[in-house]
This record gives structure tokens, C-alpha cells and sequence, in this order.
């Protein structure tokens, strides 16, 4: 369903039935899902049951094992949780003290500048409350928060090996992906690492010493890969998947491991112990930040995009 259809019926529905169904829809399970919302059971099917009926869609598909959310559904709760988001901001701020907290939630691979850009924000907003999120996770993840609008922006990479298979599911979740920077590859390394004193690295180099790569749990396929080179690309013979950004720069250190990456590096925000190497390959990767076609972004989104291309661009300078 178009975005303006669903505006048109905002103001025959009521943000009730909208949470009603974002319960659900996060519980999966009716009977849960109405102790959360504390109404009765059959009061929130019967709201539910109405509010598909008003809008002229099946927004979950029920069987015997509980409820999962239609495609259309799907797209439908996207535009609900943006709807419910911008009320509870007018209410904060005209219902409450006056103040009202500000939301905003980014969702990314694990780049430094993407956090730096983050901290950039937080310090340009100077509100005295705020509430936003900044969820370093798995590609798929990214992507899904997107288009579920969880988060309004969304920071992966597309190389020549993942682009067939990212782009599909792009177009497929009604998203948008813009470049900010296009770089060779780079390898992360510890400044103890023997690698350190090589001005280039070859892939050869790299054979004693264990591959740290970012774990992407059922996609763990290198379509999905926060590498642009995975272990299949060359003769890698020792690999050690991580979820988060410290134990792979403790690991950088403890075991002279290494990474494949863009290269670009926050000394301020991850000390010097970290270091890059550029890495002698024709291969390149284009960084870039997803966000949701035909939603308006906040201006925490786009404030946070221009820090982002600050950043991207002045690494891009000393590169």
C-alpha cells in the first residue's frame, strides 16, 4: 500500500490500533501480545480483525502455531511504527514538560567514521534529552531495519562480489543506496603485527596469520560478508569469526591477526594500536547508506548523512 493511502486512513483509524498491531506483530503471538497491550484476548483480535477490515489488507496470516505478518502487512507496519514514533514525540512535547526527548536510531556495519559521525550528531543535537540508537549488527539486519523503518539510516559497503545479490534485496525492500566513498582494500592490523612494516601488503603476506571476519549468523554466505574478500579468495588457512568491534581489535593484538576492510581508521575514537595497510588487489569496495524510498527523512537523518560524508570525505583527502 502506497505511503499517502495509508496517511489518508490515519485519521479514520486510531493510534490504538496501530500499537495493537505493532505488538503483535512483535510478539508474534496474540495471547502474548494482549497482556503487553493489557486488553483481553479477544478484544485485540477484534481490533485487529477491524483494522485489516478498514484498511482492506491482511496484516498477519494466522495458523494453528500463532500469527507472522503479510508482505503487505509488512510494508503497513513499517508506516505504522514511523506514525506512532511522531505522535509520541508531539505528546512528549506539548502533552509534558515541554522538553521531549529526541529519537533517532542508525543502524551499520562496523565502521569507526559511521560511529564518529554518530558522536558528531549527538554533539551537534546539545538536546538535554535524547533517545537514539546506534545499532553496529549484521548485513541482513541492516537492511531488514530499514525497510521496518527501525532505523532511518542504514551504512553497508557493495563491492563486485556481493552487488548482484545486495542490490536485489535493495530494490526488493523498497530501498535506496547512495555512495559516499569508493576506496581499494585496506588490512587492518596491530601496530605489533610484523605486517606493519610493509608499506603494501600482499595476499601471500597475510598466510601465517588468522583472518578475523564478522560472524552474520543464517547469512553467513560472502554476499553478506563485512569483508569484501572472504576466506574463499584466497588460500586462507586461519579464520576466527567475532560479533563486535572489541574482540576483533583485541584479537588484531593477542594473535597478530588481521582484517579486510576500507581502511579508514578513528585514532581518536580506537586508540594508535590499530593500523592499516593497503592491500595489493585490484579489488575495490564503494561504502554507502541505505534509507527507505518515499519516507521523509528527520533532520537527525540528514544531519548525521552530512557528517558521514564529512567523514568519508576528509579520510578520502588523507588517503
Amino acid at each position: 500500500m502506497a505511503k499517502e493511502a495509508v496517511m489518508v486512513y490515519i485519521f479514520r483509524m486510531t493510534l490504538q490500533q496501530l500499537k495493537y498491531a505493532v505488538a503483535v506483530a512483535d510478539i508474534k503471538n496474540i495471547t502474548e501480545a494482549s497482556k503487553k497491550v493489557f486488553i483481553s484476548q479477544p478484544s485485540l483480535t477484534a481490533a485487529i480483525r477491524e483494522l485489516e477490515k478498514e484498511m482492506g489488507i491482511s496484516i498477519f496470516s494466522r495458523t494453528n502455531k500463532g500469527v507472522s505478518v503479510t508482505n503487505e502487512g509488512d510494508e503497513f507496519l513499517s508506516f505504522a511504527r514511523q506514525v506512532l514514533e511522531q505522535a509520541e514525540l508531539l505528546e512528549e512535547r506539548y502533552k509534558g514538560n515541554g522538553g521531549g526527548s529526541t529519537i533517532f536510531s542508525v543502524s551499520c556495519q562496523h565502521y569507526s567514521f559511521a560511529v564518529e559521525a554518530f558522536v558528531d550528531l549527538i554533539r551537534e543535537t546539545g538536546a538535554d534529552e535524547y533517545d537514539f540508537t546506534l545499532r553496529e549488527t549484521k548485513t541482513h539486519e541492516i537492511i531488514e531495519d530499514v525497510s521496518k523503518l527501525k532505523s532511518e539510516v542504514g551504512v553497508i559497503y557493495k563491492s563486485s562480489k556481493n552487488d548482484d545479490v545486495i542490490s536485489k534485496l535493495i530494490r526488493k525492500n523498497n530501498l535506496s543506496f547512495t555512495p559516499i566513498l569508493t576506496t581499494p582494500l585496506h588490512v587492518f592490523i596491530s601496530d605489533r603485527n610484523p605486517l606493519s612494516k610493509k608499506d603494501l601488503i600482499e595476499l601471500e603476506d597475510l598466510l601465517p596469520y588468522p583472518y578475523l571476519t564478522y560472524e552474520q549468523g543464517d547469512f553467513n554466505s560472502f554476499y553478506f560478508a563485512e569483508e569484501p574478500l572472504t576466506e574463499i579468495d584466497f588460500d586462507c588457512r586461519k579464520s576466527i569469526k567475532v560479533r563486535d568491534r572489541a574482540t576483533l581489535f583485541n584479537l588484531l593484538i593477542g594473535l597478530n591477526g588481521y582484517t579486510i576492510c576500507s581502511g579508514i581508521i578513528s585514532h581518536e575514537l580506537n586508540g594508535e594500536s590499530i593500523i592499516s595497510r593497503p592491500l595489493k588487489t585490484d579489488d575495490k569496495m564503494t561504502v554507502g547508506y541505505l534509507t527507505r524510498r518515499g519516507v521523509s527523512l528527520s533532520r537527525y537523518a540528514k544531519s548525521y548523512i552530512d557528517f558521514l560524508e564529512r567523514h568519508a570525505s576528509s579520510s578520502k583527502k588523507q588517503d
